[in-house]
């Protein structure tokens, strides 16, 4: 090849890309450089993050018996404190980095910490090391105080920067423990501020989850209201049943008694302790329920490997108690769905080394998890049934009429289905590939994106209860399009006749063909941007469709990682990162990027997005009133509608949180 082709190659007219153009960023820049990564976003949601990450440690204190206090104060100016009376952090020199202290390092050094090895705490919220570090670099100003030996120490920090050395302050002869002090950064986070309310509700559930502690809640007396005192001591001994308790109230109830209980975990084959798990389940007569999931004190509101064991041991339990009363053939199509719907469910375990889908901890994963629960949870529940007979008949039959409806619904659908497919064949879509209905597991249409994932979507699918509907590319927006546009648009039509149900006035979700509308696009902007225009359409065309939980969103992986035998499947950069982190640490990995869906094999789509056991979706929800539609309207109206003026203002209020690399590329 002649040099003179490479003359001929367009310059790009920018810098030149060179050694010097890499950056390394050191110390705790990364995290001001890319918070979304370490604690999900700048949002609301991240600001508090921050105070769950400091009161995290102090219950972990706590959890491992060293500590038996919190307090939590809440200051005008935004300045949060969180004190325990634990063993306090150490203050001696890091063996690892000369002239300085344990807590300098801990405070200023990603990956640092006492909980990895086991050896300081049992079990653990924090697991990474990032936590108090993220805290401190995502804060205007931290100051950590520290009581050991009778004596108090101090250090300060700005943007994680140190602001001077370990100070010995004075005696403290009646103190021991930890005082982390910090007030967010607002070049990160904005004018935002705390929200008094959502801090007392996470320090309540807090003592909930832990019946040892006692917390103690203060803040300004301008911050209280009627809601939010300005000062407050908790201690619940009976943990998670007295949070039920409350949180039923004079509900009646199909027990009179609540299932409750908590068992240790058997030790494992080294002697270790494995951990615990505590439950308090109650099934209310006329409510939507509520379910509340916890590892290691931390909220997991995604559920995850733990919620599967519970659901697992519950419907076990009912399906043998049901064969001791002579019930077994009708009670053998029960569902775990069918035991926990409308039930107010609360489950929180303590286990070593747990792992979570993301660093904001939302979802637990760790395989030992289902197991440990379900055999810990399964024979309290046998003796729940079983000690008083009138009780577990009484739960048994409201399981079962909740089983009959459902499959009362489901046969109406069948009955649908079929007329839709023989009668009037020729109405549904061509692009369509239905699903035979004939399956044990409820019926899925997924919406993919182009003919060449609508092949893998179909090869990879269960031909009995996962049907196929591909679309082309980008649909109509309807929120800004006329009536009569949206009738004329061969996608929605397409859509409309495959669900079957009717739109707007005529909606009529007992009509719907399918139990589940998903949607299934590539992992990147373009599939984003296709997933908000199909959630337009339902919100608009197809209200209660949402309304019921219908509607979710599947969550495809974008990279591929691989360190010989091991592989593991991320959904995006910060998931990449964890992974890098924590399964692939100190391995060379292979990184494999998916362009799109089409690109995955069956197996690999069947997989991560398709098959139920493996899967992960996110349901496509209203607010909880109804009445709140009308606030959920007006930002799709605003983002989705004919005025660009109000997309241009919506992007100006959130520039500050958009990535800088994805405006570079």
């Amino acid at each position: 090849m002649s040099d003179d082709l490479f003359d001929k190659l367009p310059s790009s007219g920018g810098e030149s890309y060179d050694g010097s153009a890499i950056e390394v960023l050191e110390g705790l820049e990364p995290v001001r450089r890319r918070p979304g990564m370490y604690i999900g976003g700048t949002d609301e949601r991240a600001l508090h993050h921050l105070a769950a990450e400091v009161l995290d440690n102090a219950m972990d204190e706590a959890v491992a018996g060293h500590a038996n206090r919190i307090e939590v104060t809440l200051d005008e100016g935004n300045r949060l404190t969180i004190t325990d009376n634990g063993r306090g952090i150490p203050v001696d020199e890091h063996p690892k980095f000369p002239g300085k202290s344990a807590l300098e390092v801990i405070l200023s050094t990603l990956h640092s910490g006492g909980k990895f090895s086991g050896k300081a705490y049992a079990t653990s919220g924090g697991l990474h090391g990032v936590g108090i570090s993220v805290v401190n670099a995502l804060s205007s100003l931290t100051r950590v105080e520290v009581a050991r030996n009778k004596e108090l120490f101090a250090q300060e920090f700005s943007r994680g920067v140190t602001l001077g050395p370990l100070q010995k302050v004075g005696a403290a002869p009646n103190r021991r423990g930890t005082a982390v002090s910090f007030t967010p950064d607002t070049e990160i986070f904005g004018d935002q501020q705390f929200k008094p309310a959502r801090l007392f509700k996470l320090v309540r559930s807090k003592a909930y989850l832990f019946a040892g502690v006692e917390i103690r809640w203060k803040c300004a007396p301008s911050l209280a209201d009627d809601n939010v005192p300005a000062e407050a001591t908790f201690q619940f001994p009976g943990g998670l049943a007295d949070h039920l308790a409350e949180q039923i109230g004079s509900r009646e109830c199909v027990t009179t008694q609540f299932f409750s209980g908590t068992q240790d975990f058997p030790r494992g084959d080294d002697g270790s302790e494995q951990g615990r798990v505590e439950w308090a389940i109650a099934w209310p007569l006329y409510s939507d329920g509520s379910f509340s999931w916890y590892c290691n004190t931390i909220p997991t509101p995604d559920g995850g490997t733990h919620e599967q064991g519970l659901r697992a041991a519950l419907t076990k339990g009912i399906r043998a108690f049901a064969d001791l009363v002579g019930q077994a053939k009708k009670a053998k199509d029960i569902t775990p769905d069918d035991m926990i719907t409308g039930s107010e469910v609360m489950l929180s375990v303590f286990i070593r080394d747990p792992q979570f889908q993301s660093q904001t901890k939302d979802r637990l994963t760790s395989p030992e998890a289902a197991r440990l629960v379900e055999a810990a949870v399964r024979d309290h529940f046998d003796h729940f049934l079983t000690d008083n007979l009138e009780r577990g008949k009484a739960l048994l039959g409201a399981v079962m009429e909740r089983m009959d409806e459902r499959l009362r619904r489901k046969a109406e659908r069948e009955v649908k289905r079929k007329t839709a497919t023989n009668a009037r064949k020729l109405r549904l879509p061509g692009k369509l590939t239905d699903c035979s209905g004939e399956g044990e597991g409820e019926t899925e249409l997924f919406i993919v994106e182009g003919d060449s994932a609508g092949g893998s979507a179909k090869q990879a699918r269960n031909r009995k209860t996962q049907a196929i509907l591909p679309i082309r590319g980008k649909i109509l927006n309807v929120a800004s399009a006329t009536a009569d546009k949206i009738r004329a648009n061969q996608e929605i039509a397409d859509l409309g006749l495959a669900l079957g149900c009717g739109t707007r006035k005529d909606c009529n979700p007992d009509n719907l063909r399918y139990d589940r509308i998903v949607i299934m696009t590539d992992a990147d902007v373009d599939g984003a941007h296709i997933a908000t225009l199909l959630m337009t359409f339902f919100f608009q065309e197809m209200p209660d469709i949402v309304r019921r939980g219908h509607l979710y969103l599947a969550q495809p992986p974008l990279y591929r990682l691989t360190a010989g035998s091991t592989s593991a499947y991320a959904r995006d950069d910060a998931h990449r990162a964890e992974l890098e982190a924590t399964v692939f640490k100190n391995k060379k990995v292979e990184v494999g990027r998916f362009k799109g869906l089409g690109e995955m094999n069956p197996g690999q789509l069947r997989e991560t997005t398709m098959a139920p056991e493996s899967r992960s979706l996110i349901r496509i929800t209203l607010p909880p009133e109804y009445e709140g539609r009308a606030a959920v309207k007006d930002l799709v109206d605003r983002l989705m509608g004919r005025n660009p003026e109000h997309r241009f203002q919506f992007i100006q209020n959130r520039a500050g949180e958009i990535d800088p690399e994805l405006i570079d590329a």
